[in-house]
Formats: C-alpha cells, structure tokens, sequence
C-alpha cells in the first residue's frame, strides 16, 4: 500500500477535533501501523473514506484510495 502519487509508503491523518493534531502511520504489511508516539487506543485507524496525507508528496485523500 503506498501513495499513488509517488510510492511512498508513510502518511498521517488529522485528528478531528484539534486540525493542528496528527497520527503519522504506514500500511506496509497492509494493516495500519501507527508510528510509536500515537496511542493507538486514543486513535481509530483510518478506514475507506477517511482523509489522509502522503507524508512526502502533497498527494491527500481517502484512504480507500490507496488499498489497491
């Protein structure tokens, strides 16, 4: 799973309430993995229609985009 755009393999999604929070996560084994500093307890991974960023590109949209 990786960014349509350039490949990479790493993004963040923006916590709703607070825009100005992010979740930095990777889906290389295909399942999300959010980066050690996320409390993954606090965080729902991201499912089809959720917005996420390309952490190197600007490339950003749904999540579902990139499960293919």
């Amino acid at each position: 799973m990786k960014c349509p755009f350039c490949g990479h393999k790493r993004f963040y999604m923006k916590d709703a309430a607070d825009g100005y929070e992010t979740y930095g996560f990777n889906c290389e084994t295909g399942e999300v993995c959010f980066d050690p500093d996320v409390d993954a307890s606090e965080v729902s991974a991201p499912e089809g229609d959720s917005h996420i960023y390309c952490e190197k590109c600007a490339w950003n949209g749904e999540f579902g985009s990139i499960k293919q």
